[in-house]
């Protein structure tokens, strides 16, 4: 068994005075693509806030969270071994961010490159080099404001790609893009997941699972209510309990897509 990036031993954790979690064990190994599915609300977030020590779990006998098999994390380890595309990273970015200091940022794990942040030649040719393989080196000098969402979404994959990460988290990536844009990012995780980058989705949207991830653990109020292969968990009934109202799943090409349950006859 490939060996766990995160794992999670009856933890309870709080989000300012509301509590998230509570009792919550969980396991993901590398090697292993998973999604976490589940509607707004589930705990998604509140789960990779835990992962990028953002919120601590409640201390408490035969409770433990362990990253990479440590309970005590280095932060800037941590940054060069998980990768982090999320909306939430992309609204904190101003608009006058240009597209390469976008990509640069990472390597500091600031929004933005400050005037004591200094690249060195070898994070900017890597930088460049990350941003020919995504399709992005016309970006490279135009501001964030004027890129599209889509754009905007595929510099924050380069972001999280600076330092070769083992572990890709990506949180609800394909919200507010359209349809080329979104269809563009898959891909590009679709390549990633075939040259042996382990990814974690987390999200609502059916749609976003892409063929390369195996695993699904369905998330509902702080609660695990399913985890198991991807092929038995995104059916018409786990999904319709999951999301409290009928649907029916269409299966094609590995994607999947969701569909109001026709009412019977």
């Amino acid at each position: 068994m490939a060996p766990p990036y995160l794992e999670l031993q009856a933890v309870s954790a709080h989000l300012g005075p509301r509590r998230v979690f509570h009792d919550l064990s969980l396991r993901f190994d590398l090697g292993e693509n998973t999604v976490v599915l589940g509607p707004n609300g589930s705990g998604k977030s509140s789960l990779l806030k835990l992962l990028s020590r953002e919120i601590y779990p409640v201390v408490q006998a035969g409770s433990w969270l362990r990253i990479f098999g440590s309970e005590r994390v280095n932060l800037w380890e941590l940054r060069r071994r998980i990768g982090l595309v999320s909306q939430d990273l992309q609204s904190h970015y101003s608009g006058g961010v240009l597209g390469r200091d976008v990509v640069l940022s990472g390597f500091f794990g600031s929004v933005g490159i400050g005037r004591s942040q200094v690249p060195t030649a070898e994070q900017q040719a890597r930088v460049a080099e990350l941003m020919q393989e995504l399709g992005l080196t016309g970006l490279a000098g135009q501001p964030f404001r004027h890129l599209s969402d889509g754009q905007r979404r595929r510099l924050l994959l380069a972001r999280a790609l600076v330092h070769g990460p083992e572990v890709l988290v990506l949180d609800e990536p394909t919200n507010g893009l359209d349809l080329k844009a979104r269809h563009q990012f898959l891909a590009l995780l679709r390549q990633l997941a075939r040259s042996g980058t382990t990814l974690l989705l987390v999200t609502h949207q059916i749609e976003a699972i892409i063929p390369e991830i195996s695993r699904c653990v369905l998330l509902r109020a702080g609660q695990v209510v399913g985890d198991g292969p991807v092929d038995e968990l995104l059916q018409d009934a786990p999904l319709s309990a999951l999301f409290e109202t009928p649907l029916q799943v269409i299966h094609a090409g590995g994607f999947h897509q969701v569909l109001p349950s026709a009412p019977s006859a």
